[in-house]
């Protein structure tokens, strides 16, 4: 079983130094492959990148072999972060977080799933599974999803008690009968499960796998009723759209697919394919209210392309990128109207939707972490005036740190003299810290030579 990270297969297709390029290329079509000619079109890049042409790029370091990409600031969205915890795991990478009202989960290379109190991140124990290699979490109501390295889903029920020892109710596929033992379940995946998500209309878990195919399972009768090759290579991400049933998958082969469950049926069906880039796709956010429907997905060029649902026809048109990090986006939270996007450049970017549209400004850039920012998790605290989030970053520096961010509206709302006092000595040290984002020399030398994910 192949147990390399995706990041390994990518990298031999990718060559560095690498520039991304929009527009006019110098590259002669002819010497194209046949099969990307549709790609020929110059993608639009949102509203707030194209404001920034105008404005010069940031001093690099002469050793430095990418391109850095300008940052939009504007004094009237101006956002307050601070670190407000910062622990380092001992027990390898971490790979998957998962958030309750009440508790943090995070999965690792260990057999041990360590349980966090929110907020301050107090260690309250941790579930013990007879398989490690914890690459996907999903915590929903009392239930926690866990995907281990033996390529089987744990369902945990996470009733609250004075210990806290949550019990394990099922194993998805479930232990064929011991005359049958040696034998695996036609249903199982055959690699890593990268992936989970959960229908709670249907009762039916996702789960996406480095083996090409999804599987839905049926919870409640604990057996697999649909399981389909969904792309050409690695499934990186599953998200759902709980208004409508639609699942959204995306791939190491740079394409984002739309599939439709059949009516009165199990199987399901392929919707529609949108493949804008390239570059392999990693991570999914699904933005949902009343009046809008937006699609993110982050690939390894950096860029987060976005596609916005069509309410009559349900179509999803592409509606630009946000450009901004370095290199691979490797995670993405969506929380109304902000996003949060983790990257292989070892900082996460905070980027807001602007109210009617599809402009797009990034508020902030988080750096602290000295690694890939591999899981992103948020939970919203306040949303009043001023809106307050708790943002969980797991690295693979092997730390997770807990941030405490504060956004404030823009200009065209009536704010009280002392909070705008405050929000204009806060911003000055915001902007000044955000224009200098760093990585690690030792990341970059590692970057370099290769082996940064030995």
């Amino acid at each position: 079983m192949d147990r390399r990270s995706f990041t390994d297969e990518e990298r031999k297709n990718i060559n560095l130094p690498r520039r991304v390029s929009f527009g006019n290329s110098h590259q002669n079509s002819s010497e194209l492959p046949n099969n990307i000619h549709q790609f020929s079109a110059s993608p639009r890049p949102s509203s707030a990148s194209s404001a920034t042409s105008n404005i010069p790029l940031r001093p690099m370091s002469p050793d430095t072999p990418w391109t850095l990409s300008p940052i939009r600031t504007s004094p009237s969205q101006p956002l307050l972060y601070h670190c407000i915890a910062s622990l380092h795991r001992r027990e390898g990478n971490i790979f998957s977080i998962a958030l309750t009202k009440d508790f943090l989960f995070t999965g690792s290379e260990s057999t041990r799933i360590h349980v966090w109190k929110q907020p301050d991140c107090t260690e309250i124990g941790y579930i013990r599974a007879n398989s490690g290699q914890v690459r996907a979490l999903l915590a929903y109501g009392r239930m926690l999803f866990t995907a281990h390295s033996d390529c089987k889903i744990r369902i945990w029920n996470l009733s609250v008690t004075d210990n806290f020892r949550p019990k394990k109710i099922a194993t998805l596929p479930p232990r064929r009968p011991f005359f049958l033992f040696s034998r695996k379940s036609a249903y199982q995946h055959k690699n890593i499960i990268s992936c989970l998500a959960y229908n709670h209309e249907e009762k039916l878990l996702y789960t996406g796998s480095w083996d090409k195919t999804v599987k839905a399972w049926n919870v409640s009768e604990k057996h697999c009723v649909d399981s389909f090759i969904a792309h050409d290579g690695h499934v990186n991400a599953i998200v759902i759209n709980d208004q409508d049933g639609c699942v959204f998958t995306c791939s190491s082969d740079g394409s984002v697919k739309i599939w439709r469950r059949v009516f009165g049926e199990n199987s399901h069906i392929l919707t529609m394919t949108l493949k804008f880039q390239l570059s392999p796709v990693n991570a999914l956010a699904l933005n949902l209210s009343v009046a809008t429907c937006i699609l993110y997905s982050g690939s390894s060029d950096g860029l987060i392309n976005f596609w916005e649902k069509e309410k009559l026809s349900g179509r999803y048109n592409h509606g630009g990128f946000l450009q901004g990090h370095h290199f691979a986006v490797l995670c993405l939270v969506a929380v109304g109207d902000i996003v949060f996007s983790g990257s292989e450049d070892s900082t996460i970017r905070i980027w807001r939707r602007e109210e009617g549209n599809c402009l797009h400004s990034c508020l902030s850039v988080v750096d602290g972490h000295h690694g890939p920012v591999r899981c992103l998790a948020a939970s919203l605290e306040s949303d009043n005036v001023v809106k307050c989030m708790l943002i969980y970053s797991a690295s693979f520096d092997q730390t997770l740190k807990v941030w405490r961010v504060k956004i404030y509206p823009t200009e065209k709302e009536n704010l009280e003299e002392p909070i705008m006092k405050d929000q204009q000595q806060q911003h000055r040290e915001v902007v000044e810290f955000e224009m200098s984002p760093v990585l690690s020399p030792s990341w970059v030398e590692k970057k370099l030579q290769g082996d940064h994910f030995q």
